[in-house]
């Protein structure tokens, strides 16, 4: 794989995004890490997995000047493909557990946010869902999964503001778990892989099943709308004066 690692300890496979220094997403990073859940999830000796990234970010979100030169068509693939990974990782069938060791924004959050459990590092990590600073809109299933973590108001707040939020603020929100240290949240999270893995993998599953199930119901029901509407805006010249000026590398 080019844009992942994977690390096996006692059942539970540590994921880490390895793509320069903000671990941007573009369609072959999705695509790899599609792949990568797909075989995990197949492997019966796979207990649980940790997803986390290099270095002092765990993802930047989109390749902003990548997608700039992307035609309409190409980019609604790749929207398709996102969206389709951030629905069935929420829906996962093992346990996931997101070690966020450092900045977490837009397309990162979204992916934080459908893991089972989120460990932060402290610091100067800063995790946001802060699409409308760059103009540009949200997913259905984004919105979905903001709402089922911090209820209506307060995801409100956080995506109307694009407020970015250092680990003990989003852990007093609920937008994460715990707060960890850049030393420490490695092992904390094989802590936390290791309860869940601890538990029948077949209850896991069903009961995980009960309770996202009608939040992805509802997810997949907009998304395709969404979609059409988040492409729209994108294009639009106001967006695109915007995201001109993000220097992500």
């Amino acid at each position: 794989m080019q844009f992942l690692q994977l690390k096996k300890e006692e059942g539970i496979v540590i994921v880490t995004l390895t793509r320069g220094k903000v671990n941007a997403l573009n369609e072959h990073v999705i695509e790899e890490m599609t792949d990568c859940f797909n075989t995990l999830a197949d492997d019966p000796e796979v207990k649980a997995v940790i997803i986390t990234g290099q270095g002092k970010f765990f993802s930047f979100g989109f390749d902003i000047p990548e997608f700039l030169h992307y035609p309409k068509e190409d980019f609604v693939r790749y929207l398709n493909k996102f969206t389709d990974f951030y629905t069935a990782l929420f829906l996962y069938p093992k346990p996931v557990i997101a070690a966020l060791n450092g900045h977490t924004i837009a397309g990162g959050c979204m992916i934080a946010i459908s893991c089972d459990y989120r460990i932060m590092t402290s610091g100067k990590a800063k995790i946001a869902l802060n699409e409308i600073d760059f103009g540009s809109s949200l997913f259905a299933g984004s919105v979905e999964l903001m709402k089922l973590l911090l209820g209506q108001r307060k995801a409100e707040e956080a995506i109307y503001s694009g407020a970015m939020y250092s680990a003990a603020e989003a852990y007093q929100l609920g937008l994460i778990d715990r707060v960890s240290t850049e030393e420490e949240i490695g092992s904390e999270a094989k802590n936390v892989a290791r309860m869940y893995a601890s538990k029948d993998g077949v209850a896991f599953k069903s009961i995980k099943n009960l309770l996202r199930k009608p939040a992805a119901e509802e997810m997949r029901k907009r998304e395709q709308d969404s979609i059409r509407e988040f492409v729209d805006i994108w294009y639009a010249e106001n967006t695109w004066e915007k995201l001109q000026e993000k220097k992500i590398y």
